[in-house]
């Protein structure tokens, strides 16, 4: 059985990240989704709730796709969450040449820790490439419709959050 990870803050969960989950599950049997604590970043909504998101939305490809889906908070090195949940891979999602960047020194540092464990990147599709969650919930917060970039339970959650 392969295992991927796929890990993020999920702060909230959006369609671009739906879109990777399901690609995901064409290449592996069982994804998990590696839902980041990360008090740094001071999410807008709490682990649970991430969680509670995005374990609707994983229930959603699982049906749909077969593969298992899992969400999974964790707190440590990535790397070391990869050997936590047995994952062969990492799954990175793309929307930009300034991720690849980013992402590029990730897999040089995580390579260096573990050179097991692969990383494979997604580019999300063409539709869902511009969105962030940083930008979903700066839209929310300023009163705009933000139903084309997340699930309808989600809006309804940034809805009550932010009123």
């Amino acid at each position: 059985m392969r295992t991927g990870l796929y890990p993020g803050t999920f702060d909230p969960i959006t369609k671009g990240h739906s879109d990777i989950i399901k690609r995901a599950c064409t290449l592996v049997d069982r994804l998990v989704i590696g839902v980041a604590i990360n008090r740094d970043k001071g999410p807008l909504f709490d682990l649970s709730e991430r969680l509670a998101m995005v374990e609707e939305e994983a229930t959603l490809w699982s049906e749909r796709t077969g593969c298992e889906i899992v969400a999974h908070p964790f707190e440590n090195l990535l790397i070391d969450c990869a050997r936590e949940v047995g994952a062969q891979v990492i799954v990175r999602g793309l929307r930009a040449v300034a991720d690849f960047e980013y992402e590029y020194q990730m897999v040089g540092m995580n390579r260096v820790l573990d050179d097991s464990i692969e990383t494979v990147f997604l580019m999300a599709e063409a539709e869902h490439q511009a969105i962030a969650s940083k930008l979903v919930k700066e839209i929310a917060r300023l009163g705009g419709d933000v139903s084309a970039f997340v699930s309808p339970s989600v809006n309804a959650a940034l809805r009550a959050r932010l009123g």
